[in-house]
């Protein structure tokens, strides 16, 4: 007997109508003929799922764990290995990896590709994702392929909580700040706002941005809104219907933050953290150095189904305040500098090298550790060498670059006509 759809009233035109009586048909064919008896609950569901799959890389079926989930996700803490994926050219890949995970530590990179979970072939983000998460000290084998590797790489990790700490911070020197937002979650723009006022006053700040794989966007127009005088447009969203024809705009702020900043993104700087490099870039707030960002302009929601369920799908394309559109383009940075290992030498200047006594602590173990594709290596050698922090920092060339130009930006505006 053919499962009974409870269809919501529709206005459907005749080619809709007749696509629906299609459905039915194959699903009343394969419920009577098929050579085991079919789960007709499943079978709706891997319906909808290809459906929405075919419609754009970010529009999913979740399932009421999965959608339980992602709650948990965007609260702040969850059981896995840490990292943010999605589909790219019908493979799961990772967009990067959380800090501080056992997937961050054990050398997962941006764009690394998720071929197997503990040997079971993955061809969905739903499957991965399921599959990665698992109750705190299990283990779970993890088989990627990386670009330029002959062979695949497998990572055995051990799951853990994930608790997400989206800001951290230290001061440099002379007045100069770093501060590093892993992702938004509820209260990122809370964090930050802390971490900016730890650091004081500022002559300039490095606001780190790589391998931020993005999360909600509400935090991210708070975080905008930091930096942004009050009546600046943040981002404006385009799509079908007046409910999403958005247009958001900065608030007044009490705390004057007009010092110069430079913002670092990469490959692995997606979605919401794209909002924020996009906003100031167009609104000259910020200069953005480091390369090109992952690309995904577009805003999806979740409603609610009757059996619980969530059908996530993309809504709206988001367009910076200039109007530009960064859908499978990225932000460009205004200063191209590919990420490398340096030696801290070539920073001959006493004014351009990081000392133990500029700091007012040192970092601590879990802060930063940045991983991209350009350094394959540096997961591997980070295992085999206990480096401090500081010296991270020091070998760190987009880091140091952002310094010295905020140094110079210094001099130049002390500088007399």
């Amino acid at each position: 007997m053919i499962l009974g759809l409870n269809f919501a009233p529709l206005r459907a035109d005749d080619e809709t109508r007749e696509g629906l009586k299609i459905f039915i048909d194959a699903i009343k064919m394969i419920q009577e003929n098929y050579v085991d008896p079919p789960d007709s609950k499943k079978l709706i569901e891997d319906a909808i799922k290809g459906m929405l799959q075919g419609l754009d890389p970010h529009s999913s079926l979740l399932l009421k764990e999965e959608l339980e989930n992602l709650q948990t996700d965007l609260e702040g803490r969850f059981t896995g290995i840490g990292l943010h994926v999605t589909m790219k050219d019908g493979y799961v890949t990772v967009i990067s990896p959380i800090e501080d995970t056992p997937a961050d530590k054990a050398g997962v990179m941006p764009m690394d590709i998720i071929a197997k979970v503990d040997g079971k072939a993955v061809k969905d983000l739903q499957t991965a994702v399921r599959l990665m998460r698992g109750l705190k000290g299990t283990k779970v084998t993890v088989t990627i392929v990386r670009k330029g590797l002959k062979n695949p790489l497998e990572f055995e990790l051990i799951r853990d909580d994930i608790p997400i700490i989206s800001a951290k911070s230290i001061s440099l020197k002379n007045g100069y700040g770093y501060v590093r937002l892993s992702q938004f979650s509820g209260d990122s723009h809370i964090q930050l706002d802390k971490e900016l006022k730890k650091l004081g006053p500022l002559k300039g700040l490095i606001f780190d941005l790589r391998n931020n794989g993005g999360g909600l966007l509400g935090p991210a127009m708070e975080i905008a809104d930091l930096f942004l005088e009050n009546g600046s447009i943040i981002m404006s969203a385009k799509g079908r219907g007046e409910r999403n024809q958005i247009t958001f705009n900065a608030t007044p702020n009490p705390e004057k933050r007009n010092y110069p900043v430079v913002v670092l993104i990469n490959n692995g700087t997606a979605s919401a953290s794209e909002v924020v490099a996009g906003a100031l870039q167009d609104h000259k707030r910020a200069l953005i150095l480091g390369t090109t960002s992952f690309g995904k302009g577009s805003i999806q929601a979740i409603e609610i189904l009757r059996d619980g369920s969530g059908l996530k799908f993309t809504i709206a394309r988001y367009y910076t305040p200039s109007g530009r559109s960064i859908q499978a383009k990225g932000i460009e940075p205004d200063i191209v500098l590919p990420y490398k290992k340096i030696d801290p030498k070539e920073y001959e200047s006493e004014e351009d090298l990081l000392k133990e006594s500029d700091l007012d602590k040192h970092l601590e173990a879990e802060f930063p550790k940045i991983q991209t594709e350009e350094e394959k290596n540096f997961g591997d050698a980070r295992k085999q060498i206990a480096v401090t922090e500081l010296e991270i920092l020091q070998t760190d060339n987009q880091v140091m670059e952002a310094l010295r130009l905020l140094q110079s930006w210094e001099i130049f505006k002390n500088m007399k006509n």
